[in-house]
């Protein structure tokens, strides 16, 4: 069963509606056994017509269709009818009738949920299957996940069962490929079964219960699957549950994903009889390709580049660890202050060393920059920095964005979009990779080399509409960088980071958009 194959859509609607009958609920679904029409979705669209919403929050780890009103009705659409007719969605011959087995409750992810997504840092989870996508969500049902059973099924000519992978094999910066129906049953003939490529940016809780992934998703893929490459054959690792976060009224630019074999797990523990829901659990993958972990990225000379979080206090962000007593951060970062606290991931924990500020620029300067100096060295690591600057050339941002605090350094995927140049020379570089707070001072590197090409600097954020830009970022590069660098490493005087405040006048142009009273 392809990838695209396994994707459909599931609508929820009540029968004595006409209203519901028309604009359903609906999500994405994943077909995990085609023959037997078993699907696993999103719990969020059924939980409207739960009778006793109250029973949610009392420790139940499963509910079975008596939980739910009678006059809720059920269809799946599958890829394979939808995309041989061009009959309107809700004609009825392009859904199937489904009964709801059971909605189960993944614990594992659920803790890990509640331990990262702090209430007071605003975070918002973002769904919906209509025409209307914003769709606000109790982030208390992101958890739950509907097992269905189709019927009236035609003669199926695709493999029984599709093929899985535990979650706990994953890696940050592994390549995953998301598949869901953007806004639901809206216009399935156009929107069904898209394909969207990322990485896995992060992994939090028992066995990578929780996996964000940079995958660019939207509203109505919730329930929708990610899949890794073993192979030649796509693995099933997890289910997309809320597609856009947004913190502090910030678009995050990442999805979050359930593990797939955690929720399988809770299906196998409430059933004993269903044997097609059994039979799953043995269509695993034991082995995936590894690759580079935690807050390191191999390098082609051997050596590791670190990324560190910088905390002044009130503010915090990344930086990079420049050999085994300097760090590169960003002005804005150190806020200031002339002692920090500088945190490294190890064994995905932070450990916590004493640091000073050497030099920060200017407020007025285009560039900014500060050098922090470890009072006891770290780690002997030299990192290769870029000479050349290709756009459109696959690269990576390493920082502690979003999760920075609790799950270590992120990782997000995208392209160097654009090289800046005055007289000649690169003074800004864009990128497509999503950059959200806390990343300031992180590394942006080639993705083939793992080769610093230069430090994030900021997003983009256009204050009269009140949106941020995650996915175009600014960065400094690390070739008006390298020279200062050597004239420090060779004298030991931290006044030769001066000439970042006297920039030319092309490169001040360049940077303008970060000087008030600029809209951006």
């Amino acid at each position: 069963m392809s990838v695209e194959q396994s994707c459909c859509i599931v609508s929820v609607s009540e029968s004595s509606s006409r209203q519901e009958q028309q604009n359903p609920l609906s999500c994405s679904g994943v077909i995990l056994n085609d023959k037997s029409g078993i699907v696993l979705c999103s719990g969020t669209v059924f939980s409207p017509f739960l009778i006793d919403k109250e029973c949610i929050n009392q420790n139940v780890s499963i509910l079975y269709a008596s939980s739910f009103k009678n006059s809720m009705r059920v269809s799946v659409g599958r890829a394979d009818v939808i995309a041989n007719t061009t009959v309107k969605n809700e004609h009825p011959r392009l859904h199937q009738t489904a009964e709801l087995l059971m909605m189960v409750n993944c614990v594992e992810f659920q803790k890990a949920f509640q331990k990262i997504f702090i209430e007071a840092e605003k975070w918002n989870f973002y769904s919906g299957g209509d025409e209307d996508a914003d769709i606000l969500i109790d982030s208390v049902f992101l958890s739950w996940f509907a097992v269905l059973k189709m019927s009236g099924l035609p003669t199926s000519t695709l493999d029984d069962t599709i093929p899985w992978i535990k979650s706990s094999s994953l890696r940050k910066g592994h390549s995953v490929l998301a598949c869901g129906s953007p806004f639901g049953s809206f216009c399935p003939d156009l929107f069904m079964s898209t394909l969207s490529k990322g990485i896995v940016s992060n992994l939090a809780g028992e066995e990578n219960a929780l996996i964000l992934t940079d995958a660019r998703c939207l509203p109505g893929t919730e329930g929708g699957g990610l899949f890794v490459s073993d192979g030649d054959t796509p693995h099933l690792v997890g289910l997309i549950t809320s597609p856009l976060c947004w913190k502090s009224n910030e678009w995050i630019g990442l999805a979050l994903v359930c593990s797939f074999h955690l929720i399988l797990k809770r299906i196998l523990q409430a059933v004993t009889s269903h044997q097609s829901l059994r039979d799953i659990s043995t269509h695993s993958s034991t082995h995936i390709h590894q690759v580079s972990s935690s807050s390191s990225l191999k390098l082609c000379n051997g050596n590791f580049l670190t990324v560190v979080l910088v905390d002044s206090g009130q503010l915090w962000g990344s930086g990079i660890l420049l050999n085994p007593r300097l760090v590169l951060t960003c002005r804005h970062v150190v806020d200031g202050k002339a002692f920090l606290l500088v945190r490294v991931n190890v064994n995905e924990r932070l450990l916590t060393l004493k640091g000073r500020v050497l030099f920060s620029t200017k407020a007025s300067s285009p560039y900014d920059i500060a050098v922090v100096e470890l009072q006891e060295p770290f780690a002997d690591v030299v990192p290769q920095l870029a000479t050349r600057f290709q756009p459109g050339e696959d690269v990576v941002v390493l920082g502690y964005g979003a999760l920075g605090k609790t799950c270590g350094p992120s990782m997000t995927s995208g392209i160097l979009s654009r090289v800046i140049t005055a007289k000649s020379r690169p003074v800004m570089l864009q990128t497509t990779c999503a950059v959200q707070c806390g990343a300031s001072g992180g590394a942006v590197i080639r993705a083939n080399t793992g080769e610093l090409l230069g430090i994030v600097s900021s997003n983009t954020r256009d204050f009269a509409a009140k949106v941020t830009y995650p996915h175009l970022n600014f960065s400094i590069p690390v070739s008006v960088l390298e020279p200062l660098l050597d004239g420090f490493a060779e004298t030991g005087n931290v006044a030769v980071f001066q000439a970042l405040d006297s920039a030319e006048d092309e490169v001040r142009k360049v940077w303008r958009l970060q000087i008030p009273p600029s809209k951006l």
